[in-house]
């Protein structure tokens, strides 16, 4: 199982993929939403902001998520991991409920050219 500190260092890593993204990648990334991770086996939500393709004020907070964010994730924490680090592949497992996402129909066609 996947430790805080991993699923913390993955959504760093997350993030410096979004900076670094060019063309279609950085404007699909060019939002300005409030975001959630909820790592289901850690009982832990990250919770932060998606800004001109960063992620910004990450924070991890106890539980599930206290308010709705405008696009919120759900997955275990090795699934985090595994995603990040390009050994899981996310439309794969979202067909199949490993990882939710829920956000607005406009930002879930902008996210599916980053997914």
């Amino acid at each position: 199982m996947a430790t805080l500190e991993q699923c913390r260092g993955a959504l760093e890593k997350l993030a410096e993929n979004l900076a670094g993204a060019n063309g279609d990648l950085r404007s699909a990334a060019a939002l300005d939403r409030s975001v959630s991770c909820w790592i289901t086996d850690l009982d832990t939500t990250f919770v932060g902001r998606l800004v001109d393709s960063r992620i910004e004020d990450v924070t991890a907070e106890p539980g599930p998520p206290a308010e709705r964010a405008q696009i919120r994730l759900t997955m275990t924490g090795d699934d985090l991991v595994a995603l990040v680090d390009g050994e899981l592949h996310f439309a794969r497992a979202w067909g199949s409920g490993r990882i939710k996402l829920e956000a607005g129909l406009r930002d879930l066609i902008r996210l599916r050219k980053l997914l």
